[in-house]
């Protein structure tokens, strides 16, 4: 799994096929957080910019998969 990303579509994508592979049952929610949490660390000032997600990368990601994706990072903070 790449870990940064230039291109704010290409990381809403990344972000987006793992929230889908834990909602599909492929992936335990512990995995999900792991990588998650990578893959945001990486990429903090893309995907969050003065504490709200990116519009770009919402957009892609669909409000139910915006909400896993804050649970996720406000439970690390």
């Amino acid at each position: 799994m790449r870990l940064t990303y230039k291109n704010p579509r290409e990381l809403a994508t990344a972000v987006k096929d793992l929230v889908d592979s834990y909602l599909d049952g492929v992936m335990e929610y512990e995995v999900l957080e792991e990588r998650l949490k990578k893959l945001v660390a990486s990429n903090m000032e893309r995907v969050y910019k003065d504490g709200i997600m990116s519009l770009k990368i919402a957009n892609v990601l669909g409000e139910e998969r915006v909400n896993i994706v804050n649970r996720i990072i406000k439970e690390q903070e």
